[in-house]
Parts: C-alpha cells; structure tokens; sequence
C-alpha cells in the first residue's frame, strides 16, 4: 500500500471508531480509491492511562505503545496519529522512536484555539483524571499564553461519569449529561470556550452536537489534519514537508 498513515487507536475502542468514521466521512469521494490510505492498530489490550498516570504502580502503557509504533514503524508509514488524549502523557517517549513523523493532536488543537479565538483569554478544559492530575491539556495552554479553567470540584466527578460509567462501560452517550457539564463550565464558571480532552468526550459531542456552546475537539480537528496531510502527499509532497507546519 503506498502512502499511508498509521493510527495508534484502541483507547478505547469507540472513540478510535469515532475518529476512522470521521476519516471516512469528511473526505470528498466519487469512487473507492478517493478514500484515505491508513492502518487501524486498535490495541484495545493497552492498560489504561489514567491508572498509570496517576499511579506507577499500575501497568505500563508505554510498554505497549512502544511495540505497536515500532511495530508499525517497520512498515514505513507517512505519519503517525494516536487519537488518545491521555495517551500523550507518553508522546516524547514514542516520537523519538522513529524519525517519521509523529502528530501532537494536543498542541495542534491549542494552536487551533489560538488561531480561532485569539481574544480569548482563557479555555475551559474537561477531561480525563490522568490529563488534568499530571497537568497535560494546561501545560500546552499556560505555554501559549492563556489560562486554563477547569472548573469546581463537582466537574471531574461528572467528567469521569460520562466517559468511565457511560461511554468506556456502557458504549453509550449520556446527552443530558454532557450537556449539563458544558452549561456548568460556561455558566457557572465563565468558560465561552471549552476544550474536550478526552476522545470518549470527542464521541459525546458527535453524539450529542445540539448545544450552544463553543467546543474545540481536539479528534474532530486531527482528523481534518490527517486528512489535508494524506491528501497533499498523495498529490506528491513529501511526507516530512507535509506534516512540519504541525509539528510545534
């Protein structure tokens, strides 16, 4: 296969799915071969991350992160996306791994932020208890130059309801719920922006879009990226070149 991308994804399994069914249906098609080039490595196996993070104690992601892009490095793929939030605790250590290229969907959606909201002075964030315990979404936002909001102490515990409870044990999206967790960070505590950092919050919002309020979906926008990047080097532009105006 010629010119494709590999997609580290399985955590978990239904936000990875989220994230290839916005592939598929965002791209321009007339016939199959329109379609995008990729591998799917849903490692559905890879310990969870906000155990880790929170306590090294508990199983190593890395050690699996680790074989899936070496794993897929031997292919030879164009680029490498991981549409996991939390995941990217781990992304120094996976980048340098390989010299091919390895998107930061984190960065690539504060800079996206930047540049759709560059008035706003700070960003709600909600997401998982490893991404806000080991500071992840509010390092990349405090080193751009805006505050980051994450709420009360009534927040996490609805967060963690929505995806753990709802989406990673149930597959299925409470509307009603996420939709009281944005009215709360926007009404209660200012947020005219709220950032999803987890991609099962991505998948509430794909679910359940008919709100008023503002989102940056970090899956939603480096799914746009993969999608302007595998189409320019298909056109013939280098891998390297194609993908170093994301790299931050």
């Amino acid at each position: 296969m010629k010119h494709f991308f590999s997609i580290i994804g399985g955590m978990g399994t239904m936000a990875t799915e989220s994230f290839v069914r916005l592939l598929n249906h965002r791209v321009k098609i007339t016939k199959d071969q329109d379609y995008l080039n990729y591998i799917l490595v849903n490692d559905a196996q890879i310990p969870d991350r906000t155990a880790y993070i929170k306590d090294h104690t508990k199983p190593n992601c890395l050690v699996d992160l680790r074989a899936d892009v070496l794993g897929q490095a031997k292919l030879g793929p164009d680029f490498f996306v991981m549409p996991c939030n939390t995941a990217h605790y781990f992304y120094d250590d996976l980048a340098k791994l390989t010299d091919i290229p390895f998107l930061h969907m984190m960065r690539i959606a504060v800079h996206q932020f930047i540049e759709q909201y560059p008035d706003e002075p700070k960003i709600g964030v909600i997401a998982t208890e490893g991404s806000i315990y080991d500071h992840l979404y509010a390092d990349e936002i405090q080193a751009v130059g805006r505050e980051v909001e994450l709420g009360g102490s009534e927040i996490q515990p609805l967060v963690t309801e929505l995806i753990y409870s709802n989406i990673k044990e149930k597959g299925v999206v409470n509307r009603e719920l996420y939709h009281h967790i944005l009215q709360l960070m926007h009404d209660k505590y200012g947020c005219n922006v709220i950032l999803l950092g987890c991609t099962e919050l991505s998948l509430a919002q794909e679910k359940a879009p008919d709100h008023p309020y503002n989102v940056i979906d970090p899956q939603s926008i480096i799914a746009d990226v993969a999608i302007e990047l595998s189409l320019k080097i298909r056109a013939g532009m280098d891998p390297k070149e194609a993908t170093k105006k994301y790299l931050y």
